[in-house]
């Protein structure tokens, strides 16, 4: 018997124009069946997808909101926009793209990072994917980079279905839950067995519409003996609302493949960013995790790997900058499943002006994953008095053969240093921005030199207090 669906023809009243882009509208605010279904329509979803929302905006409904993190009683879904489509249908083609939104993404290096050292872009405007492309000798490996929903209606989509929402599952937390009912844009990344794709493939993410929320998925599947890098970028304007960002990603990490995944995010300092990141990582597999946040007014983001086969390896290497205004709760978890598996988690945290960054680290290593090796160092700065860095680590260990450890250390600059520098010629302003660039060497030598300059470019524009 075949499946009900339960999308109809839904009135066009819960919809609003958008004030800044004619043609472009948006969906009501709040969160209601309705709502749902109507999402589901506009993605012309299948049937199992358009049942998987309408359950996932149930469990929603019945959860609390996490007790863990820092308040977000600021956040308000009864006042958040859930849907928001652009006047553009997405392109593979840069010229193609509307000016507006063109002009939008070319102020931040899209598409001269394309031309120069990626093998592919995905860009995100709002809710929906304004353009797509991968390099010709990328794709002639086989290599699939294309938004979700097309692969959810192509020859990928039981592969989809398979994985989808299946690490990261909606009952996980109530903002896991909001995503799995109102998700929208994203990219699927397949790389066959045995590929090593040499350059790296990016999206990148803009939330451009005021009090909205932007819920893409990524789902990365590297099969055996494949690798791959993968970049994410993520901004947005400052509003004197509040934004929500409550992303989704799942990362397939297959048998002696390799993953990194790599994320640098400045969102305004009015978003609430509740993002979901988790990799399952097979036998002699590898997954490591570079992270830049230097934006949000309150974060909530912990990438967690599940090493599931033997000898699988996890790294994550992280900065947060924490300024006036911000509560930034951040870290990773790794489960250790199996023997000989292996994970190190190297972090660096800068508050300052008042700043609040947390960060929580979880190792957990079951009696099955003995020869296990487990390391988490954290290292924090603060730049004046008044702000605040606490680290919260957390270990369950169920095997006698395991080697785990954990070091954190908190500091500030010292004058030494400050009139060392300015005597060599610099200005107090220049000596310590160089201090704190120094200080997050250990995430920008881990990324392509494009990006590196970018986020020290971040660390600068955060000591003079100037980013949104």
């Amino acid at each position: 018997m075949e499946e009900k669906s339960y999308v109809e023809d839904i009135d066009r009243s819960i919809y609003d124009i958008r004030d800044d882009e004619k043609d472009a509208y948006k969906l009501k605010e709040g969160l209601t069946p309705k709502i749902v279904e109507q999402i589901s329509k506009e993605k012309n979803d299948p049937v199992w997808m358009q049942n998987f929302r309408l359950q996932s905006l149930q469990i929603y409904n019945e959860m609390e909101v996490p007790d863990w993190g820092p308040s977000i009683e600021g956040l308000d879904m009864d006042h958040i926009v859930t849907y928001v489509r652009p006047n553009t249908k997405m392109k593979g083609k840069w010229s193609e793209v509307p000016k507006d939104i063109k002009d939008t993404f070319e102020r931040l290096g899209i598409p001269q990072a394309e031309r120069k050292s990626l093998a592919g872009v995905g860009a995100q405007y709002d809710s929906e994917l304004v353009y797509h492309n991968v390099r010709e000798e990328v794709a002639a490996q086989g290599v699939i980079y294309t938004d979700l929903e097309s692969a959810m209606h192509g020859e990928y989509a039981d592969m989809i279905q398979k994985h989808f929402m299946k690490l990261v599952k909606p009952n996980d937390h109530k903002f896991a839950a909001l995503h799995g009912a109102v998700w929208s844009g994203g990219s699927f990344v397949y790389v066959p067995k045995g590929v090593d794709v040499e350059i790296p493939l990016q999206s990148y993410f803009r939330l451009n519409a005021k009090g909205a929320g932007q819920f893409e998925h990524t789902l990365i599947i590297v099969d055996e003996g494949a690798s791959l890098h993968f970049i994410e970028g993520c901004s947005a304007p400052k509003y004197n609302v509040a934004n929500l960002h409550a992303g989704c990603v799942e990362l397939y990490v297959g048998k002696n493949a390799k993953l990194r995944y790599s994320t640098i995010e400045n969102w305004s300092k009015n978003m609430y960013n509740l993002n979901t990141k988790r990799a399952l990582v097979e036998e002699g597999g590898t997954i490591e995790w570079v992270s830049g946040s230097f934006g949000s007014h309150v974060s909530y983001l912990y990438p967690m790997s599940v090493l599931k086969g033997k000898g699988a390896r996890m790294e994550f290497t992280g900065v947060t900058f924490a300024g006036k205004g911000q509560n930034l709760d951040t870290g990773a978890k790794v489960v250790h499943c199996a023997p000989d598996t292996s994970s190190y988690m190297n972090t660096r945290s800068i508050s300052k002006d008042g700043g609040i960054s947390t960060f929580r680290s979880s190792v957990v290593v079951t009696k099955e994953a003995k020869g296990t090796k487990s390391a988490v160092s954290c290292q924090s700065l603060m730049l004046d008095s008044e702000s605040r860095s606490d680290t919260i680590p957390a270990m369950d260990i169920r095997t006698k053969d395991a080697n785990v450890g954990h070091e954190a250390q908190i500091g500030s600059i010292s004058d030494e240093a400050i009139f060392y520098l300015m005597s060599r010629g610099m200005s107090e302003e220049d000596a310590r921005a160089c201090i704190v660039s120094g200080f997050a060497d250990n995430v920008s030598k881990e990324l392509p030199l494009e990006y590196a300059l970018e986020m020290n470019n971040l660390i600068r524009l955060e000591m003079k207090g100037s980013i949104g």
